[in-house]
């Protein structure tokens, strides 16, 4: 059963990387999700997830994609990442690099 870790609304503002959450000492497999339904022709936004190898070592990003434009579908509205175990720290971004800024609704959830 999953557990939300933390939700919200973030509005873009276009260039800044905005932390959506950025979690210490946690033991899971974490995915991110995030409406991407307000995105509109010539919109960019970037998601990233960052986490650590070893507890000495700095945040590596571990997963990123890129989205452009509007849904195309009706199945197209969420996104949801790979599946990213951590077992020392988890740091989930968006940044929004084009089109206007437009606020996106997500949450983290633990397995």
């Amino acid at each position: 059963m999953p557990t939300v870790q933390a939700s919200g609304t973030q509005t873009a503002v276009i260039g800044t990387e905005h932390v959506l959450s950025d979690l210490t000492s946690p033991f899971a497999v974490f995915q991110l999700l995030v409406d991407v339904i307000n995105m509109a022709t010539g919109d960019i936004t970037e998601l990233r997830i960052y986490t650590k190898v070893l507890s000495t070592g700095g945040l590596d990003s571990a997963i990123y994609q890129q989205l452009a434009n509007a849904p195309t579908g009706s199945g197209d509205q969420v996104l949801i990442s790979m599946p990213v175990v951590s077992d020392k720290e988890i740091k989930f971004t968006l940044k929004q690099i084009a089109g206007t800024g437009r606020n996106y609704d997500w949450k983290v959830v633990s397995f």
